[in-house]
């Protein structure tokens, strides 16, 4: 297993190759674009950890932007009791939401997400409907 130890809006983000993950707006960036994440403290490729002091040198995450989105409502409630003074605000945190592509150190990638290239299976629209899908008790078919 793959994976990366990033820093991004001041937080540490554990990463994967093909997984998404919402963090702080990015402002700077578009969505349905791909960018890189260069601030990596650490990445551990198959047992083999390369550690940063404090960014590896010549790292870098590729990513990219899925969406830009607004995080659940989150409700503010202050009261002070027996001073009739109530306030009661809510909060929506502006996220953007990434799709990490790969992990790469020295240009070389360690870890690429799996391609969605596969196709689902067809249905065969000639075949008849089973007793389950017309509602009908098998016993009376």
């Amino acid at each position: 297993m793959t994976y990366a130890i990033v820093e991004t809006g001041g937080k540490q983000l554990w990463v994967e190759p093909g997984r998404f993950y919402e963090v702080d707006r990015l402002a700077e960036v578009e969505e349905n674009s791909s960018f890189d994440l260069s601030r990596v403290l650490l990445i551990n490729h198959e047992g083999q950890i390369t550690l940063g002091h404090p960014y590896v040198s010549e790292a870098v995450v590729r990513a990219r932007v899925l969406q830009h989105r607004r995080g659940d409502k989150i409700i503010v409630y202050k009261m002070r009791p027996k001073k009739k003074t109530r306030k009661k605000r809510g909060h929506r945190q502006p996220l953007t939401r990434l799709l990490i592509e790969s992990i790469e150190l020295n240009g070389v990638p360690l870890a690429t997400a799996p391609s969605r290239t596969e196709a689902a299976p067809e249905s065969n629209p000639e075949a008849a409907p089973s007793a389950a899908a017309t509602g009908i008790p098998a016993d009376e078919e």
